[in-house]
């Protein structure tokens, strides 16, 4: 499954709420994410390889699975 991440949430990246989250860590976490979701969806309690925690807002499109923000705890 493609993956593509808005530039929102690229940008959300470089925030310090989201500090120490990487592309490896979304595109993990996308992974764990099961079956269809026609409607932005938030997901909870995803970890990155540094021990943050975050949240993904998800949507899947015709070209593949859209992450639209990516909120850091």
């Amino acid at each position: 499954m493609r993956i593509i991440i808005t530039n929102h949430a690229k940008k959300r990246l470089k925030d310090y709420r989201q500090a120490k989250i990487d592309l490896a860590d979304i595109e993990k976490a996308m992974q764990q994410i099961p079956g269809n979701i026609p409607t932005a969806t938030r997901f909870r309690g995803f970890i990155s390889k540094s021990g943050r925690m975050f949240d993904l807002v998800v949507k899947d499109i015709t070209s593949g699975r859209l992450v639209i923000t990516i909120i850091g705890k």
